[in-house]
């Protein structure tokens, strides 16, 4: 999977054996054009950047929550995971990329993929990088469109 965004790349592998309700559920709504034309409404400079969020604000989903799937899989640089409230079962449409190694995240949040290549981690770390005001970018970086491509077994 793709996602074009206005810094660049992010091609996504995902970890359908460990997370395969996050899987199908990002998969699904990268393919009715969720994450089309959605902001990146929050970045931590060494921690993450997030968005999913239809209204931008951090506070939208798409009326659904899924249930956790927590894994083994280490929160470290471009690991893709569910954003949640204090529920561990209130995932949906918000997610995360990581900038960098965070073990307190480790089997907390859902971790269901990853930068598939550098090119896609550069993008991450651009994105990483924008000036925020109160964690939120001052200029607008979005995800143009999100493209699922599948590859024959």
């Amino acid at each position: 999977m793709e996602l074009d965004t206005t810094k660049g790349p992010i091609r996504l592998a995902f970890l359908p054996d460990l997370a395969p309700g996050h899987v199908k559920n990002f998969i699904a709504l990268a393919q009715i054009g969720f994450y089309d034309n959605v902001i990146f409404h929050r970045v931590i400079p060494g921690f993450m950047i997030q968005g999913g969020c239809p209204l931008g604000t951090g506070t939208g989903d798409g009326g659904y929550k899924i249930k956790a799937e927590f894994n083994a899989t280490p929160h470290v640089a471009g690991v893709l995971s569910m954003a949640r409230s204090n529920d561990p079962n209130s995932a949906g449409t918000q997610f995360f990329i990581c900038l960098d190694k965070h073990t307190h995240l480790d089997r907390q949040y859902t971790a269901f993929g990853k930068a598939a290549d550098e090119e896609s981690m550069k993008t991450v770390r651009a994105i990483g990088a924008v000036k925020t005001a109160n964690e939120r970018p001052v200029e607008t970086v979005s995800i143009k469109k999100a493209t699922v491509k599948t590859t024959p077994k």
